[in-house]
């Protein structure tokens, strides 16, 4: 007959059911300690046993004479949550609790910012969230202060301050009204993180154009495009002419240059030119003249 193996796991939990259910007595421990904290365990008795601290990912033993307090040395127990207590000797379990919490002091902070790039001048359009951990990367859920800072091309800074819940902030902030980038900045206690937001023109606020005649062509040309801020529209933006005339139609396509569209339509009698581009409407010219 072939013997049976119980997995290393599998005695570890039938010890612990095995010490937890036996006949105990309180240890006199504290009930909370912060990560990384010394603390000692006062045991009665006499005689050799072992002390047991069991938590999340992390095993503390020690041997130990009964009768005598049990040190727990800085920085052996560093990992946030619910640990269970024990001394074990021949015949007896004396069995308790302990909760380690996360360290008071913020020590590091995740920061999450979206999106990188977004048009300037929109409400609420950054969002920003953060979370809180100590120097052993528990997250701090008592509230803690962070503030949020947002700082443009010109202008002053945008500033918010927001407790954590459950160790996470957030906030919300207006994009600045100049392009370029834009500094966010996240700051709990001596502890910051910052991330770049580049800010890019709005849509054109509005577009103008003039046409006049050039030998048998007519010449097209709007003025600088800017937003509704006064940041230049990118080059690349695409420009739309159209020439009505007689029932007919012609267009034509043109990407801004330094900012300026500028094109060539057929000379036609009695026509009528517009311009536009996107959603944005411009002036209408006929025969050179404006309306």
């Amino acid at each position: 007959m072939k013997p049976r193996f119980r997995s290393s796991a599998a005695l570890g939990f039938a010890l612990l059911a095995q010490l937890v259910f036996a006949q105990s007595e309180n240890l006199h421990l504290p009930k909370t300690i912060r990560a990384g904290s010394a603390f000692s365990v006062e045991t009665s008795g006499s005689g050799p046993a072992v002390l047991y601290i069991v938590g999340p990912a992390q095993v503390v033993k020690r041997d130990v004479k009964l009768g005598q307090p049990v040190s727990i040395a800085p920085g052996d127990l560093t990992n946030a949550g619910h640990y269970l207590v024990f001394v074990a000797g021949d015949s007896f379990t004396n069995s308790g609790t302990l909760d380690v919490l996360a360290a008071s002091e913020p020590a590091a902070v995740s920061f999450l910012a979206k999106p990188s790039r977004l048009p300037v001048a929109l409400h609420d359009g950054i969002s920003g969230v953060v979370y809180v951990f100590d120097v052993f990367q528990n997250l701090i859920v008592d509230p803690t202060q962070v503030s949020f800072q947002l700082s443009g091309v010109g202008g002053a800074p945008q500033t918010k301050t927001v407790s954590t819940t459950h160790g996470v902030a957030w906030t919300k902030m207006d994009s600045t009204s100049r392009e370029g980038p834009a500094q966010f900045v996240a700051r709990v206690g001596n502890t910051n993180s910052t991330r770049v937001v580049q800010q890019v023109p709005g849509e054109p606020c509005s577009i103008r154009m003039s046409a006049h005649p050039s030998g048998k062509r007519l010449a097209v040309e709007t003025e600088p495009l800017r937003d509704c801020t006064g940041n230049a529209v990118p080059d690349g933006t695409i420009v739309t002419f159209t020439e009505s005339y007689n029932g007919g139609e012609a267009t034509v396509d043109v990407p801004l240059k330094r900012g300026i569209a500028k094109s060539e339509l057929p000379v036609h009698e009695d026509a009528t030119v517009s311009v536009a581009t996107g959603v944005v409407m411009g002036n209408e010219v006929h025969l050179g003249k404006e309306r």
